[in-house]
C-alpha cells in the first residue's frame, strides 16, 4: 500500500506546538530569599510582617502558594506619610535635572532586571509571560525615561511656570497590570516633585516589593517611595489621611466613586482611572483580516483583564456575517495555558472570585436568549476567549464592564448609527475604528466620546501620550505633560483667605432711587424667563438700601437651564475656536461700551469704592479679551509615538454642560473669568451669580443677547447657591460643576457628582482666591479645567497594538 505524500501545507496545518516554558527559578529565589513573607516598606526599609495579619498570594493559574504580604496597619500608613513628607521636602528642592537622573537609574535597573519582573508578574497575575516581556516591562522603563526627559526639561518650560508639587501623593493601583500601573503612578509624581505611598493590589503585590528593592539598589532618597500592603482598609486610610495631599486611583468605577466621597470634604486633588467599556468599530470597507487581528488583542490580550479593552464589538451589517465567521476561525487557533509558556495566548484572570464573576455575565446572556460561542474547554481560572452574538445595545452584556475575555458583538448599518451605538454607554474611556476611508474615520473619531481613539491599530500606550476617559471612566489622565501636570498644583488657586459665605440681607433701610422698577428675571435658551415657582426676593446692599429684585430659582429652573445648554452644545463646540474667539471678544466690546454702567451698579451692589469698582470691570473686559485669545491658541499637539512613526493627535475637546456657581468676592470678575474659560473651551454653562451681589451678572443677560451669543450657549438662574449646586451635581446631563462657596457646599458637590455621573468638579473648598491672578496668571490653567484630551492614534501601518508583540 502506497503512502500519500504529504505537502507542506498539510505538515504545517497539522503541527501542535510544544510547551516552551520560561523558568521560574531566579523569580522563585527571589521569593524565598524573602522567606516568603514581606512586610510593608517604608522610610526605606521592609518591615517584619511581625503579628500583623497576612494575605497569602498565590499563582491564579496553577494555585501554587507564593507567599504571604502583611495588612499594613494604620501605624504603618501614618510613618509611610510621615516618611514621605519629610523625605520630599528635600527632593522637591532639587534641580528637575537631579531628580531626572534617579528616574532614568530606576527605569535602567528595570531593565536590568527585566526577566525576574517578567516572569514574577506572569505568576503573580496568571497573565501570559509573553505579554509581560513584550509589552508591559518595556513600557514601565519607557514611562520612567519619559519623565525623566520631564523632569530634565520641567525647570525651563513654561508649561510648568505658576506650578508647584503637591507634597505627598497615596496612589492605589488595581492587579491587572500591576507593574506598568506602578510605573504609570510613580514615574510622574517623582519627575514633579513629590512623594509617594502606593498600595499595591492584594492579589498581585510581588512586582511592587521587588520595585522596592530596586530603590534601595539606586540609592532613591529613604522615605521618598513607600509601599504599604494589604487590602481595602488600608486604601481608606490612605484616602482618608490628613497628611495626602493627593489621591491618585486606577480600578473600578464603584470603587473610584467611594475615593471620590471620601475625598469630598478635603483639599485633596484627585485623578480617577476607571472603567471602560470600549467599542470596536468594522466598517465594510476595512481591511478585515487586520480587523481580526485588532479583535483579538483588543479584547483578549490580557486575558480581557483591561479598562479599554474593545469589549463591544459594532460591525457593519453588509460584512457582518462574513466577519463574525473569520473571527471564530481566528478564535480556534487561540492557545490558553500556564502563563510562562512562551506558546499561549492567554493565561488566567487573576482569581477565582474574578473567574466566577465573569463567568455570571456569560452564563446571564446565555439565559437570556444570547449565542455564546467558544472555541475551547477550560478549567480552573481560565476563562477561554468568548463571543456573544445575538444581543441588543442595552443588554448587560454590552452595557456593564465584565473585565474578562468576553466579547459581545452587534450590527449597524450607517456611521451615524455606529456613532450613536458607540456612545450609548456610561463610559467613554477608548474606542477603536476600522477603515480605509482616512476621512470617515476622522469623523468617527471625532464623534465618539473618550478620551483615547485608534484608528486600524488597538490598544497602543506610549509615556508621550495622556491615557484617560470621560464620564464614568474618571477625570485626570495618566502618561504625557497632562499626567504629569496632575501631579502639580497651580499656585494661582492659592487661597488668600476664607470666601465670604454670608448671608444676603433681608431687611432695607431705604429704597435706593430708580426710574422703574428693575426685577432681574432669569436667561434661559436665549430668552428672559420668570422663576418656575414665582417667588423673587429683595437684594440690598451692605447700605441697607433695597436696589433690586431677583428671582428665587428651583430644581425646574435648573433643568429647564440645562436642557438648553445640552441643545445649544453641538453647535457651539462645533465653531472653531476662532469663531468663538470672536464672539468672546464681540461681548468684551459690549461690555466695553457699557463699563461706567457696570461699574455703577458693582459699587452700588457691593459698596467698593468706584475705582475699584472701576477696576473689576475693566478686569472682566480684559478676561472676555484674554479667553477669547485662549480660544483660539489653545491648541492641540502632535506627539510621534516612541516605537515608529504613529502620530498622535493630541486634541483639546471640551466637556459639554457645565454648572457654575459663582462666589460672593469679585461677583463680577469671578463670573466673567469662569464663563469665558468655559464658553473659550466649547462648553455651553448654567451659571448662577452671586448671592449676596447677583446683579452685575445678571445685567450681562442683555450683553449675551446681543453679543452673537447663541442661545443656549450661557444659562443664568439665581438663588441659594448651595441649593441650585446641589441639582447641578446630581443632574446626570451635567458634565462638569464649578462650586466657589462654603467648605460644606464644596463637600457637598463633590459627594453628589460622587452619586450621579461622576462628572468633574472644580471647587474652592470655603477659600477665597485671587481672581485677578486667575482671569490673567492662571487663564492656561483655566483652559485646562475647561477642557479634556482626546488621543487619536493615526498609524502609518496597520498594526494591533501592544497584544501583537510592540516593544520599545
Amino acid at each position: 500500500m502506497t503512502k500519500e505524500k504529504q505537502t507542506a501545507a498539510d505538515l504545517y496545518d497539522s503541527m501542535e506546538y510544544g510547551p516552551a516554558p520560561e523558568s521560574d527559578k531566579a523569580a522563585m529565589e527571589w521569593v524565598d530569599g524573602g522567606k516568603r513573607k514581606f512586610g510593608p516598606y517604608v522610610g526605606g526599609e521592609f518591615r517584619p510582617v511581625g503579628r500583623r495579619k497576612t494575605i497569602e498570594v498565590t499563582a491564579p493559574a496553577d494555585g501554587r502558594a507564593l507567599g504571604a504580604t502583611a495588612q499594613s496597619t494604620k501605624k504603618d500608613v501614618d510613618d509611610a506619610v510621615a516618611a514621605a513628607k519629610e523625605a520630599q521636602k528635600e527632593w522637591a528642592a532639587l534641580s528637575g535635572y537631579e531628580r531626572a537622573k534617579y528616574l532614568y537609574a530606576l527605569g535602567r535597573a528595570i531593565y536590568d532586571q527585566s526577566r525576574d519582573f517578567e516572569v514574577l508578574e506572569a505568576l503573580d497575575n496568571g497573565k501570559a509571560f509573553r505579554d509581560t516581556k513584550n509589552a508591559d516591562m518595556p513600557l514601565v522603563r519607557a514611562h520612567f525615561d519619559h519623565h525623566a526627559d520631564f523632569a530634565m526639561l520641567m525647570d525651563n518650560d513654561a508649561d510648568f511656570d505658576n506650578y508647584e508639587p503637591y507634597g505627598v501623593v497615596g496612589q492605589i493601583i488595581p492587579w491587572n497590570f500591576p507593574m506598568l500601573m506602578l510605573a504609570w503612578k510613580i514615574a510622574p509624581a517623582l519627575a514633579a516633585g513629590n512623594a509617594v505611598v502606593l498600595k499595591p493590589a492584594e492579589d498581585t503585590p510581588l512586582t511592587a516589593l521587588k520595585f522596592a528593592e530596586v530603590c534601595d539598589e539606586i540609592g532613591l532618597p529613604k522615605g521618598l517611595v513607600n509601599i504599604v500592603t494589604g487590602d481595602g482598609v488600608v486604601g481608606n486610610y490612605i484616602t482618608s489621611h490628613e497628611g495626602v495631599d493627593k489621591v491618585a486611583f486606577t480600578g473600578s468605577t464603584e470603587v473610584g466613586r467611594i475615593i471620590r466621597k471620601a475625598t469630598a470634604d478635603s483639599d485633596k486633588g484627585l485623578s480617577l482611572e476607571l472603567g471602560g467599556k470600549s467599542p470596536f468599530i468594522v466598517f465594510d470597507d476595512a481591511d478585515l483580516d487586520s480587523a481580526v487581528e485588532g479583535v483579538v488583542n483588543a479584547i483578549w490580550f490580557n486575558q480581557g483583564e483591561v479598562c479599554c479593552g474593545g469589549s463591544r464589538l459594532l460591525i457593519q451589517e453588509s460584512v457582518h456575517d462574513k466577519f463574525i465567521e473569520k473571527l471564530k476561525r481566528r478564535m480556534q487557533t487561540l492557545r490558553v495555558g500556564g502563563p510562562l509558556d512562551k506558546t499561549i495566548d492567554m493565561g488566567s484572570v487573576v482569581s477565582k472570585a474574578q473567574h466566577d464573576q465573569v463567568q455570571g455575565f456569560i452564563s446571564r446572556a446565555r439565559e437570556d436568549g444570547a449565542e455564546v460561542y467558544q472555541a475551547c474547554e477550560t478549567d480552573g481560572n481560565f476563562i477561554p476567549p468568548t463571543l456573544i452574538t445575538n444581543v441588543s445595545s442595552n443588554d448587560e452584556v454590552m452595557q456593564d464592564e465584565i473585565f474578562g475575555p468576553v466579547l459581545s458583538a452587534m450590527s449597524f448599518r450607517t456611521p451615524a448609527e455606529a456613532i450613536e451605538l458607540a456612545n450609548n454607554t456610561r463610559y467613554g474611556l477608548a474606542a477603536s475604528v476600522w477603515s480605509e476611508d482616512q476621512a470617515k474615520a476622522n469623523a468617527l473619531a471625532a464623534a465618539i466620546r473618550a478620551g483615547v481613539i485608534w484608528i486600524n491599530t488597538t490598544n497602543q500606550f506610549d509615556g508621550k501620550a495622556e491615557f484617560g476617559g470621560y464620564t464614568e471612566s474618571g477625570f485626570g489622565r495618566d502618561g504625557g505633560k497632562g499626567g504629569l501636570l496632575g501631579y502639580l498644583k497651580p499656585k494661582t488657586e492659592t487661597a488668600i483667605g476664607q470666601a465670604d459665605v454670608s448671608k444676603p440681607k433681608t431687611e432695607y433701610k431705604s429704597v435706593a432711587k430708580r426710574d422703574i422698577d428693575l426685577t432681574r428675571k432669569f436667561f434661559v435658551g436665549g430668552k428672559e424667563a420668570r422663576p418656575d415657582g414665582g417667588s423673587t426676593r429683595n437684594v440690598i446692599n451692605d447700605k441697607g438700601e433695597l436696589i433690586g429684585r431677583v428671582g428665587i430659582g428651583n430644581r425646574k429652573d435648573i433643568r429647564n437651564a440645562v436642557a438648553a445648554a445640552r441643545s445649544a452644545e453641538a453647535g457651539w463646540s462645533g465653531k472653531t475656536g476662532y469663531q468663538r474667539g470672536q464672539v468672546l471678544k464681540f461681548a468684551a466690546e459690549r461690555l466695553s461700551k457699557r463699563a461706567d454702567e457696570f461699574a455703577r451698579t458693582l459699587a452700588e451692589s457691593t459698596g467698593c469704592s468706584e475705582a475699584d469698582a472701576r477696576a473689576e470691570v475693566d478686569a472682566s473686559i480684559k478676561a472676555l479679551f484674554n479667553f477669547a485669545s485662549w480660544s483660539n491658541m489653545h491648541e492641540g499637539v502632535v506627539h510621534e509615538a516612541s516605537n515608529d512613526k504613529t502620530a498622535i493627535l493630541a486634541l483639546n475637546e471640551h466637556i459639554g454642560v457645565i454648572g457654575i456657581t459663582a462666589p460672593n468676592e469679585k461677583p463680577l470678575l469671578s463670573y466673567v473669568t469662569m464663563v469665558a474659560a468655559a464658553l473659550a473651551g466649547g462648553n455651553t454653562v448654567v451659571t448662577v451669580p452671586s448671592e449676596k451681589a447677583p446683579i452685575p451678572a445678571m445685567d450681562l443677560i442683555e450683553l449675551f443677547r446681543t453679543a452673537d451669543i447663541p442661545a443656549g450657549v450661557v444659562n443664568t438662574v439665581a438663588g441659594s447657591p448651595d441649593e441650585l449646586a446641589g441639582v447641578l451635581a446630581e443632574h446626570n446631563d451635567v458634565d462638569a460643576v464649578w462650586y466657589h462657596g462654603s467648605a460644606a457646599g464644596s463637600a457637598m458637590v463633590q459627594t453628589k457628582t460622587a452619586e450621579s455621573n461622576l462628572k468633574q468638579s472644580w471647587v474652592n473648598n470655603g477659600k477665597a482666591y485671587d481672581w485677578d491672578v486667575l482671569a490673567e496668571k492662571g487663564s492656561k490653567h483655566m483652559m485646562r479645567r475647561a477642557t479634556q484630551t482626546k488621543n487619536i492614534w493615526s498609524p502609518s501601518r496597520t498594526g494591533v497594538g501592544l497584544g501583537g508583540g510592540g516593544s520599545y
